[in-house]
Parts: C-alpha cells; sequence; structure tokens
C-alpha cells in the first residue's frame, strides 16, 4: 500500500467564490479515529451541495472537513480503533461528511461499501450521495413501493439518474422533468416511462394526461418555490411529497385544503447534517437491499464527465451545464 505521506493535495478554499477558487493547495492528511478508515482516494463524485459550499450558502456541519467532496471511492491504507485490520487494502466507495476532494480522506467504515469488480473506481465514487439520498427519501421516507407511479424533477440529474435506476429495478412508474428534449429522450432510454420538457409543456397537465387524471404517487422535488403547489395538483390522493433541495426557492404558497381533500404527506430532508446512526442504518438497507443489486451489474450509474483533481473548477463549470448523470474527479 506504500508509504502514508504527511500532506496531500486537497481542494479547500479559504472563502466563497466562483468556480475559479477551486485551486490544489496542500493540507495533512487526516488520521482516522474510532470507527474509522483513511481512504486513499482515487474518485470523488461532484455534486450541488459542493457548489453550494463553494458559494457560502451551505458551510460544512461541526466537526466535518472543510474540504469539499461528499462522495468517494479508493483504497483503505489506515484503520482507526475498534475497526478491523481485515479492511486494510479493500477498496471501497463511501459516503463522507466532506473531505473528498482530496489524495486521502477519513471515512466512517459503518458508511464504507466494498466496490465490486462490476463497477469502475469512477463508478464507484458516483454512487454514494445520490443512492443514500433517493433511498433514504423515496422509499424510506415516502415509501415508494412496487407499481407505484413517481414523479422525479431534474430527471437527468446525479439524483434523477439514481432515481429512474431505481425505479427500474424496484417496479415503480417513473415520470420525470428535463429541460430540453435530449434530456428528455436520455431520460427514457434510461427506463424513465416518460419525460415531460418542462420549458415547453405544462407538467402537471402532462403528468394528469399520463395518469388518466389520478395523479403520481409521489413526487421527489428538488426545486421548490413554485412548483410545490404545482406538485401538489400532481398528487394523487393519499400521495407523497418528499423536498431535497430548494433550487426555485426556500418558500412557497400552498393550499391546505387540498392537502387536507387528498390526504397528503409533505416532508423532506437533508442527509449531510443527519448523525451517522441514521447514515448507518441507511447503509445497512442499502447494502442488504440495494448492493445485490450493484455487485451483478444491474444497477450502474451513468457518467456524464470525469476530470482531474487539479480542474475541480471545470467540473464545477460543467455542472451548470446541460449534462446527464454524474461528474466526477479523478485522483
Amino acid at each position: 500500500m506504500g508509504e502514508i505521506p504527511v500532506t496531500m493535495w486537497a481542494i479547500d478554499p479559504d472563502g466563497a467564490g466562483g468556480p475559479e477558487i477551486l485551486v490544489p493547495v496542500r493540507r495533512p492528511v487526516p488520521v482516522p479515529g474510532r470507527g474509522q478508515v483513511l481512504v486513499r482516494v482515487a474518485a470523488a463524485g461532484v455534486n450541488r451541495p459542493d457548489v453550494a459550499q463553494r458559494t457560502g450558502r451551505y458551510p460544512p456541519p461541526p466537526g466535518a472537513p472543510s474540504i469539499l467532496g461528499l462522495e468517494i471511492a479508493g483504497e483503505i491504507v489506515a484503520c482507526g480503533g475498534d475497526v478491523m485490520p481485515e479492511l486494510l487494502g479493500q477498496e471501497v466507495c463511501a459516503l463522507v461528511a466532506g473531505g473528498g476532494y482530496a489524495e486521502y480522506t477519513v471515512a466512517d467504515a459503518s458508511l464504507c461499501l466494498a466496490v465490486p469488480n462490476t463497477l469502475s473506481m469512477v463508478e464507484a465514487a458516483a454512487i454514494p450521495e445520490t443512492l443514500f439520498t433517493v433511498w433514504s427519501n423515496l422509499f424510506e421516507r415516502a415509501y415508494a413501493a412496487d407499481g407505484d407511479t413517481v414523479l422525479i424533477h431534474g430527471g437527468t440529474s446525479g439524483i434523477g439518474t439514481m432515481a429512474i435506476l431505481l425505479g427500474r429495478i424496484f417496479q415503480l412508474r417513473t415520470i420525470v422533468t428535463a429541460g430540453s428534449d435530449d434530456k428528455c429522450a436520455a431520460a427514457v432510454k434510461l427506463g424513465a416511462s416518460a419525460a415531460i420538457n418542462y420549458r415547453t409543456q405544462d407538467f402537471v397537465a402532462e403528468v394528469a394526461r399520463l395518469t388518466g387524471g389520478r395523479g403520481v404517487d409521489v413526487v421527489l422535488d428538488m426545486v421548490g418555490g413554485d412548483y410545490l403547489p404545482r406538485n401538489i395538483d400532481c398528487l394523487a390522493d393519499d400521495g407523497r411529497h418528499v423536498s431535497i433541495a430548494i433550487l426555485g426557492g426556500p418558500k412557497a404558497e400552498i393550499p391546505i385544503w387540498k392537502i387536507m381533500q387528498k390526504r397528503l404527506t409533505l416532508t423532506g430532508s437533508t442527509l449531510r447534517p443527519r448523525d451517522l446512526a441514521f447514515k448507518a442504518g441507511v447503509a445497512d438497507e442499502i447494502a442488504s437491499v440495494v448492493w445485490p443489486h450493484v455487485e451483478e451489474g444491474r444497477l450502474k450509474p451513468v457518467i456524464d464527465t470525469t476530470f482531474p483533481l487539479t480542474s475541480a473548477a471545470d467540473a464545477h463549470r460543467r455542472l451548470e451545464e446541460d449534462h446527464v448523470g454524474k461528474i466526477v474527479l479523478t485522483i
């Protein structure tokens, strides 16, 4: 495994700003604590919360590294207390609270998943953040089940593509929205039952048409703002609405009587600030229910582009452009 250096290259900007502030700097290699492992990072996923942190809108939770990056894949090169030494040398992907854009990072052993030979390290690094988010919100909070129809906004994002892929495996009918005809075609090719171009079509009317007026059982929404009352119009009786981001704004005016009339459930969550016990519980469920599909090659993330760590700025610029699937840094 080689000697572990004292310092490493990392993306750890001193302040907030545009993509240009994402330049490599030298930082100390972290030391794993109790229940943690040190991972030599091979690849790190790029996500919208990283952009929010870069611009000063999403500071790391207490105790988390200021280095960007919420998901990684690599080799375990050191173990902290209470971690089985047999993990040394194992290739894993992991959800981390920060620190992914670096040559080395610390991960909680309970949040690591073994990388099977069906995945490249780039593909493995593109999984944890989106899989933990979609699984905990679509399947746990919204309890989506076999036969349900779900509406996914941002259908070609990392979250959206993961939701489509999981929906295909777990027998959901997925209707997605996307911002171009090409993106809609890409979503359908991945397995979406239907895709709506929100720039040229009224998604409320289209959902009504596609469901014969019944509506959808679940909405997974990353837009917020004025989408919320429109999403309520899309929901069937006893429908569930889960908010996971507010790209369109943090406030909405909602018709309470429709919630009462349809017996709707409105909920939401953020993943990064949740405690280790919650995340470990999600990891256990993913390991038992979802990971066999990964090991058998039935679930692979959609990769849009890869960039070296030195080009993290370009990776963030790409995230703001038309892309389909995940953007990944290679280290």
